[in-house]
């Protein structure tokens, strides 16, 4: 008998404030993305895919997954950024047997967040009194392969997406790929850690998720209601592209946000573009 078919479903935490520095400019107030988590399941047993960020939004997660009636036996982390896997503590209180999951890199970086004193102190303060007070890691995953229910699930290593060591989780029996911040949907995307070449990378890196073909395309930061179509991911590969031009047109940092927000003005969170022309304007000195 052959297994039950794997469902897809898609939790969206709305966006936020966090206590951020002021506003400079319109639209530009401390507001975090809205973001996903993935619930993979089969006939008895589920995994996430990649947790959210305070107590309350995890809480709120537990929910509406305990109404799926499924064992969650893991969670998989995409990518490195403590906003995707800080609340692992959290979901395992909520559920003891969910291991995390995560590609050897993806941990370092996960370590690292967890343990450097500045970007401790930066989400701590961002979201006073709303962390675990002690961080939880995922483990480093031995192979790219795993199985639920006898379905293989793959952790698919692309290398850049809004961080490096970036990976999408495929689900090829699903046609779906859950695909973290290499994938955007809605959303400014956060190109802080970016330069010109590693946004050519990143395009790469969305060439790589279109090769696997999915028909559900999970984007890590994307809107309440977005459709999870293959579509996002060129949508994310225009935003990338216009943004590169856009900087190397030489602007101030409110030409690029005007020049960016004419014609990508309908995806949510305007801050994170704020926060991401500061930066090119910056590394372009």
């Amino acid at each position: 008998m052959s297994p039950a078919a794997l469902t897809v479903d898609v939790y969206v935490a709305p966006m936020r404030p966090f206590a951020g520095a002021p506003g400079q400019g319109p639209g530009d107030d401390p507001m975090w993305s809205p973001m996903s988590s993935t619930l993979i399941a089969g006939a008895e047993q589920g995994i996430l895919v990649d947790t959210l960020v305070t107590l309350g939004q995890v809480d709120a997660l537990a929910d509406w997954v305990r109404g799926f009636g499924k064992r969650i036996t893991g969670v998989y982390i995409t990518h490195g950024h403590s906003d995707h896997w800080i609340g692992l503590a959290r979901l395992q209180e909520h559920f003891p047997e969910a291991r995390g999951m995560a590609t050897r890199e993806v941990v370092g970086r996960a370590t690292f967040e967890a343990t450097d004193p500045g970007l401790s102190a930066y989400w701590k303060a961002s979201f006073p009194g709303e962390l675990p007070e002690t961080a939880v890691l995922p483990e480093a995953l031995t192979t790219d392969e795993f199985e639920l229910e006898d379905h293989l699930l793959r952790a698919v290593p692309v290398g850049q997406g809004d961080t490096e060591f970036s990976t999408v989780l495929h689900v090829p029996s699903a046609a779906a790929v859950v695909g973290g911040d290499v994938v955007y949907n809605g959303v400014h995307m956060m190109t802080a850690e970016t330069d010109e070449n590693s946004r050519q990378a990143w395009m790469g890196s969305l060439d790589a998720v279109a090769a696997l073909n999915p028909q559900i395309v999970v984007a890590g930061h994307k809107s309440v209601g977005a459709p999870d179509l293959p579509a996002s991911i060129t949508a994310s590969q225009q935003y990338l592209s216009d943004f590169s031009r856009i900087v190397n047109e030489g602007g101030s940092v409110e030409d690029i946000v005007n020049a960016m927000l004419t014609l990508h003005g309908d995806r949510d969170n305007p801050r994170t573009l704020w926060h991401s022309a500061r930066t090119a304007v910056a590394k372009r000195g």
